[in-house]
Parts: C-alpha cells; sequence; structure tokens
C-alpha cells in the first residue's frame, strides 16, 4: 500500500505511527501541499477533495480522512476494541479531536510553523488559544483518570490525539500545564515500535 502525506502534518503522521506500531508494510510517497502537491489532476483522481492523509491499496482502492484510515488499518488489532461501547468511545474521542482539538492547536501551529506567525495572521493565532487550552484541559481531565484515553489499552483514539497535542508548544501551547498529558506522551513514546514525526 501506498501512503501520501507530510510527515509534519500530525493527521499525516498519525498514519504513519500507526503503520509502524502495526508493522504494516507501505511506500510513504511525501507530498507538498504548499506547492499545492494535492493539486495536480493525478493527485485529484485520488482524492477529488485534494487533501492528505491519502491511502492507496494495493488494488488501486484509495481511502481518505485519517480517523477513517486509522479505523481501515486498525481492524482486528488491539489498537481497536471488539466491545461496541469502548468503540463508541474511540469514535467520540476522533470527533473531539477533529471538531474540538484540531481546529484550534493544529491551525495554530500551522499559522506559527508553516506560516511564520505572519502580522496579518496574529489575531487568528491569538484566537486559537482559548479553544485549544480547553481541549488539552479535557484531555488532561481523563488522563488524571486513565493511562489512556479509554482505559489503560493504547488505542486509535490516543493515536488521533496525540499528533497534534505533542507538538502543542509549537502552536504557542505550554504543556507544562497539563502533567497528566506529559505522562501520556512519555507513555505513547515509550512504545517500542514508535517513531517520531521527523
Amino acid at each position: 500500500m501506498k501512503i501520501y502525506g507530510d510527515i509534519q502534518s500530525g493527521n499525516c503522521y498519525k498514519i504513519k505511527l500507526l503503520a509502524s506500531m502495526l508493522d504494516i508494510e507501505h511506500e510513504w510517497i511525501e507530498v507538498n501541499i504548499l506547492a499545492k502537491e494535492t493539486q495536480t489532476d493525478t493527485f485529484l483522481q485520488k482524492n477529488p477533495n485534494g487533501k492528505i492523509p491519502l491511502l492507496e491499496l494495493d488494488d488501486g482502492r484509495c481511502l481518505s480522512e485519517s480517523n477513517a484510515i486509522l479505523h481501515y488499518l486498525a481492524q482486528g488489532t488491539e489498537f481497536l476494541p471488539i466491545d461496541a461501547f469502548e468503540r463508541g468511545k474511540v469514535l467520540q474521542w476522533q470527533f473531539f479531536e477533529q471538531y474540538s482539538h484540531e481546529p484550534y492547536i493544529a491551525v495554530a501551529r500551522f499559522i506559527a510553523k508553516y506560516l511564520g506567525l505572519p502580522e496579518d495572521k496574529e489575531e487568528e493565532y491569538r484566537s486559537k488559544q482559548a479553544g485549544g487550552h480547553k481541549a488539552l484541559s479535557v484531555m488532561e481531565a481523563q488522563l488524571m483518570k486513565t493511562d489512556y484515553l479509554i482505559g489503560d489499552q493504547l488505542s486509535i483514539a490516543d493515536i488521533s490525539l496525540y499528533g497534534y497535542t505533542h507538538v502543542a508548544d509549537e502552536g504557542g501551547f505550554d504543556l507544562s500545564k497539563y502533567p497528566a498529558i506529559l505522562k501520556w506522551i512519555k507513555r505513547i513514546q515509550g512504545h517500542k515500535h514508535y517513531i517520531g514525526m521527523v
């Protein structure tokens, strides 16, 4: 299989991380979004939405949206619970990641890291801080109770939220205020097949 992505993107990195943890053989194809490589005719035939990450199977079928790809890759593994309620909790955290976490933390990071915090984006950057800290506080409250987001087992809920949380400082979020999150980050980094973002 092929995975198209930008390793510095949390949404792409989380696919690379799970593939490593599951020892899935794949070809990583680096895509430069700033150079509009997702807008070429060839790429748009694979994903008309023109976004990464993108998974292309050996038979040519393609799957987009990071959390959908995580679900596909995690089927039948310890990273996706069998219990229906626990699966629902995984989805709950993944929807939280896309709607309450990523729009603040990832966008603030993009403005600072990719765009270099230009003057015309400073107000937008500052406007993302409160929402990002709210999301981190929700995670902190859960991780004070359990080692991972849905209990004592690492799941794709954790992989989803790890992607941007562990680099939240690049978006101006001081993680020293969240000791449970810092311990959770260390737990994930201690996995035997863990790989970093670079």
